[in-house]
Order: C-alpha cells, then sequence, then structure tokens
C-alpha cells in the first residue's frame, strides 16, 4: 500500500519502520524533521509537510495528544486538500470528544476515519506485537488489515463508531495508572515495615500479580530505574485527565481517577514529568516520608 506516516516519536517510528520491512511504501513526516530524515536508509520516504504524507491509499497518525492532532489535521486543512488519503488511521491516543470530533469531519471530507490506538510500550512497538484497537467502518477496517497487521498482534475491533476504541483505551490507561498507585503505596507500606521494595514487589509480581503490566513497572519501582521512560508519567497524567473529561460528559462517577490525579500531580509538581510512569511510586513514599 502507498502509506503516509505522520509523528516518529518513541511510538511512531518503530511502527513506521515496521510498515517498511512488511513491503509498503511508506512518506514519513515529523515535526522534526531530522528524524524523517533518519528514516531514509530504512527505505521510508521523507517528506517535507504534513499535507505530502497525508495522501495515498491511507494516513497513519501518531501525534502526541488532541493539540497536536488538530493543529496538523483540522486546522492544517489537510481534509480539505485536493489530494487526500483513501483512510485515515488514528493511532494517537486522544480525547473522546476530539474522536468524535474526528469522525464528523472526516465524514464530511469522505475520508474514511478509523480511530485505532494501540497498546504496548517502544519495545513492544519495535517487535510489531503492540495490541490494537479498531473502531470505524468496517469495509475501512478491513482496507486497513494489512498495516494493522504489520503493527500489531492483533488487532481487537469495537465497533463502528470511531470514539469507542478511545474510550477503551483510556479506560485502560486509567487502569494502567491504578496498578502503579497500587504498588507504589504497598512499596511504601512495605518499607515502614522494614520490607524491601525489590522483595514486596518480586513476590506479588510473580504470585497474585504476575500480569505484564505489575511485572514490568513492579520491577522499575523495586530498582528505583524511571529512565529513559517508555511510558511518560506525563502522558499518563494527560490520559487520566480525558477520562475523567469523558467520564463527566458521560455522568460516569470515577473517584479512583480522581485520586489518581491528584497523585500524578505531586509528581508533575516534584519534577517527574519526563520520567517513566513508574516514578508516581515516588509520591507515595515522599507521602510517607521516606522520599
Amino acid at each position: 500500500m502507498d502509506v503516509g506516516f505522520l509523528g516518529l516519536g518513541r511510538m511512531g517510528r518503530p511502527m513506521a519502520l515496521n510498515l517498511v520491512r512488511a513491503g509498503h511504501r511508506v512518506r514519513v513526516w515529523n515535526r522534526s524533521p531530522e528524524a524523517a530524515e533518519a528514516l531514509r536508509a530504512h527505505g521510508a520516504e521523507p517528506v517535507a509537510s504534513p499535507a505530502e504524507a497525508f495522501r495515498g491509499d491511507a494516513a497513519v497518525t501518531m501525534l502526541a495528544d488532541d493539540a497536536a492532532l488538530r493543529a496538523v489535521i483540522v486546522e492544517g486543512g489537510l481534509l480539505d486538500q485536493a489530494e487526500r488519503p483513501g483512510l485515515h488511521l488514528g493511532t494517537s491516543t486522544i480525547s473522546v470528544a476530539l474522536a468524535e470530533e474526528l469522525a464528523a469531519v472526516h465524514g464530511r471530507a469522505g475520508v474514511a476515519y478509523v480511530s485505532a490506538p494501540v497498546f504496548g510500550r517502544p519495545d513492544v512497538a519495535e517487535m510489531g506485537k503492540l495490541n490494537i484497537l479498531a473502531a470505524g467502518p468496517d469495509e475501512a477496517i478491513a482496507r486497513a488489515q494489512p498495516l494493522l497487521d504489520a503493527m500489531g498482534a492483533k488487532t481487537w475491533r469495537f465497533g463502528e463508531a470511531p470514539a469507542r476504541a478511545n474510550a477503551v483505551k483510556l479506560a485502560g490507561n486509567m487502569m494502567i495508572v491504578a496498578a502503579v498507585e497500587a504498588m507504589g503505596e504497598a512499596a511504601a507500606f512495605g518499607a515502614a515495615h522494614g520490607v524491601p521494595a525489590s522483595d514486596l514487589l518480586d513476590l506479588l509480581t510473580n504470585t497474585i500479580f504476575a500480569a505484564p503490566v505489575y511485572k514490568n513497572y513492579g520491577a522499575s519501582i523495586a530498582a528505583g530505574r524511571y529512565e529513559p521512560p517508555g511510558f511518560g508519567l506525563a502522558l499518563g497524567a494527560k490520559d487520566v485527565r480525558l477520562a475523567l473529561a469523558a467520564a463527566e460528559a458521560a455522568r460516569v462517577p470515577m473517584p479512583l481517577a480522581s485520586v489518581l490525579r491528584d497523585s500524578l500531580l505531586d509528581a508533575l509538581a516534584h519534577g517527574d514529568g519526563e520520567k517513566d510512569l513508574a516514578a508516581l511510586a515516588t509520591a507515595s513514599m515522599r507521602r510517607a516520608g521516606r522520599g
């Protein structure tokens, strides 16, 4: 397929490379052109503007947040240009409200829109093993399937309303943050009773909480290893904020998410925003007088 890929950060870069490896023609754009140029040696085609990437059989976006996606796609006028893609695969983690808006503006422009946010850290993206949540027109998802297969281990479908995939993604990310907060509080509690975090979390993550999220973040907490970030703490804070906004709009109380927001704000206020989400555990230690 002839594909344009916009956004080459920690997640976008390996996803674009996997499309190249799968044999697709991939034009790449990034706000910092050096990131796009670095992929030339791997077979990608750097382009100078978003408009040059947003065309062909499909365009894939992996931009940082609502503001970036809105600036490039909506305010950038890409849906108004004469040459547009056959479909737009939006893989960014964005708000439910923006996903609904994007579905509407794409519909008016005659461009199929599929929300396809992903679960997995950069190392998982490199292996092409992401879990991809897809929602949008069935025909469009079918056309996008070769791209989804190149980037992910499995595509999970959530109906034809694109915003459903974004709601699932935000729910999942809220649960990830909750797991990290729980481990941080447990580690602080254990430390107050003379139990090292490494011993406590080694037991818990290999028995009653033997799931990837607990194992991966638990190992980082136990080792005090928060850099380089896999999933940044500031991004986790953004996602909890988006979940709370969508919950308020739907009149769904989420008291746990409110607690997580405050704990994340604590970590942000102490300068941990650019660290891995596992650094949230340090907020629990500080509150216990052990930071």
